[in-house]
């Protein structure tokens, strides 16, 4: 009889994989994985079948801490610079804190190796912010640009105004208030 599987043992897995993938990118071999997790390269495929179905579950668990971080206290009742500033700021402070998981859902958003399944299952999270967005666009609050488009330049916005909080952390509240305000300033209704 196979013996149950166990959650951590799922979860060093993953967090082996964030670690050798920021390192090595996705082509990084699944020995590297098993090896840094502590687990033999067959107790890998028993929790993941392929690499790619544990891409996949990487994405989707990375995609889902990132949600948890940006919607925790969410404003729902505020107006729309201040919800989309909160988004902003946990969006940061999430990247900062985490640069190896940021680093490694940059790769798998680029990558062709999810599958659309894991990719709607990743959006999921964030369904308020995109209806947000959706009907600041109706309410002539934002410009008519596509969302895809907002969301892409918001995150490499985010990622510079990153580099720079985590380059100059006494610093690092002015670089995130800036970059807001060019992020706002670039999708705002004049």
């Amino acid at each position: 009889m196979a013996r149950p599987r166990s959650d951590d043992k799922r979860n060093a897995i993953l967090l082996a994989a964030t670690q050798v993938f920021a390192e090595r990118g996705l082509g990084a071999p699944t020995s590297a994985i098993s090896g840094a997790a502590g687990v033999a390269e067959g107790t890998l495929f028993l929790y993941f079948k392929t690499k790619d179905d544990l891409l996949n579950a990487l994405y989707c668990d990375i995609k889902q801490e990132l949600a948890d971080a940006m919607m925790a206290g969410f404003p729902r009742n505020k107006s729309v610079p201040l919800r989309l500033q909160h988004i902003w700021n946990c969006f940061t402070q999430w990247g900062v804190a985490n640069p190896e998981r940021g680093r490694v859902l940059t790769q798998l958003q680029m990558s062709d190796r999810l599958t659309q399944e894991s990719r709607v299952a990743g959006s999921a999270p964030f369904a308020e912010i995109e209806t947000m967005a959706k009907d600041a666009i109706a309410q002539h609050l934002l410009r008519e640009i596509p969302l895809a488009f907002i969301s892409a330049t918001m995150e490499a916005l985010a990622r510079t105004t990153m580099n720079f909080m985590a380059s100059t952390p006494a610093d690092a509240e002015k670089y995130q208030l800036l970059g807001f305000g060019m992020f706002w300033k670039a999708i705002a209704q004049r």
